[in-house]
């Protein structure tokens, strides 16, 4: 079975984010590390593998600066291999514009399943995984809180706000999982020094066969014009009931037009 994993890799949500001046975005120059979502969805993949008796887990992945040390973390938990998509033109890039990226690079590899995480630590679009599936023509399910795969299929628990799903789909299939579906495993010194020397394979748009002009800032016809800083939160009214609460509230409700 040949699971490939969709990887974010993101700035240290432990340090302070910076802008980037001229493009408003995100900074992505410095360091990027595995984002947290993603540790799931490459264990549950490490799990299935091993649960089938075999089979191969590999990384996908978009990032500035030929950018591997996220890569390097998943390596390190026991993934095989790693493709990672850098190039300049990616600057700017919508959810559309990196699911057609991702599905480019995952379709070298022709997978049985391919999982991601529900939605990113630095983005929370929550779209990817699904417009990646829209992509390829493959079928998807979402919010997985358990997967199990069967002959051709993957019977999937979709977490629900009243409870779970059951949901079998055939395979291939993009299935996204939710955080805490299983409990990642921490990379052991063997696994980070075997890390060192795994394949990455570093291709850029034209590998992929992909017109710079329909991704990045070129392609995804949005720009942002201004960022401000959210206003403080000001100290609510408490109010004393003496006799009179009722009435206030109802008038401070009518301000708002609730009522």
């Amino acid at each position: 079975m040949n699971v490939v994993v969709c990887v974010k890799q993101i700035p240290d949500p432990a340090e302070t984010g910076k802008l980037n001046p001229e493009t408003k975005t995100l900074d992505r120059s410095s360091k990027l590390i595995l984002d947290e979502s993603d540790s799931y969805g490459v264990e549950m993949a490490l799990q299935l593998a091993e649960a089938a008796g075999g089979g191969t887990v590999s990384l996908v992945s978009m990032a500035p600066n030929n950018e591997v040390s996220g890569l390097r973390t998943a390596l390190a938990m026991g993934a095989e291999s790693a493709v990672l998509v850098s190039d300049d033109a990616l600057a700017g890039s919508d959810a559309l514009s990196t699911a057609k990226v991702l599905a480019a690079a995952i379709g070298r590899t022709e997978p049985d399943l391919i999982l991601a995480a529900t939605e990113s630590s630095d983005g929370y679009t929550g779209t990817v995984p699904e417009q990646i599936a829209a992509v390829m023509g493959l079928p998807s399910v979402t919010f997985a809180k358990s997967i199990e795969v069967g002959d051709g299929s993957v019977s999937v628990q979709r977490q629900t706000e009243t409870g779970y799903d059951s949901v079998t789909c055939p395979m291939p299939c993009v299935v996204s999982v939710t955080a805490g579906v299983v409990e990642p495993r921490y990379p052991s010194f063997k696994g980070i020094m075997a890390a060192k020397s795994k394949p990455v394979d570093e291709v850029a748009l034209a590998d992929l066969g992909i017109d710079a002009a329909s991704v990045g800032w070129a392609g995804g016809g949005q720009e942002i014009v201004q960022i401000e800083e959210a206003e403080a939160r000001e100290a609510g009214e408490k109010v004393v009931d003496e006799g009179d609460a009722h009435e206030r509230i109802i008038a401070f409700l009518e301000d708002l037009k609730v009522l």
